[in-house]
């Protein structure tokens, strides 16, 4: 039937019983193969991921101003990276600076979730706060 058609006969599902064949053009069936996987690839989700940078000793209007822009990154969809950068000596207040994200994260607690909680990796204490599903 498909040699009559001019057309090329297509396993569809392999793994069904029976298999599914199908007669169409096998270039155009490849083409809209590639259309239908390119706009699911579109449709996907992409994640955003900001980066806002602490010190140990940050002061409360610094604080309160990187919290601001952590609201609109979160109400935009966007996930927040929260870091703690100790330079030098300054990585004796570790506590300080575990304090000082787990704070950040319980005053977004109403825009977003704490994905991870503060994990020191080298000179960087960091965690990741992920906006809220509505």
């Amino acid at each position: 039937m498909s040699k009559a058609a001019g057309l090329d006969l297509v396993e569809i599902a392999p793994n069904s019983d029976p298999p599914v064949c199908k007669i169409v053009d096998y270039g155009k069936f490849l083409y809209e193969l590639k259309k239908k996987a390119k706009e699911m690839k579109a449709r996907a989700a992409k994640i955003v991921i900001k980066d806002i940078r602490f010190g140990p000793h940050t002061d409360e209007h610094d604080y309160n101003f990187k919290r601001n822009h952590a609201i609109k990154f979160l109400q935009e969809g966007c996930k927040v990276k929260a870091f703690v950068f100790f330079r030098g000596r300054e990585i004796a207040f570790k506590e300080q600076g575990e304090i000082l994200l787990l704070r950040f994260a319980n005053d977004l607690e109403e825009y977003g979730k704490a994905e991870q909680l503060p994990v020191l990796e080298g000179k960087k204490m960091l965690m990741v706060i992920g906006p809220k599903k509505k």
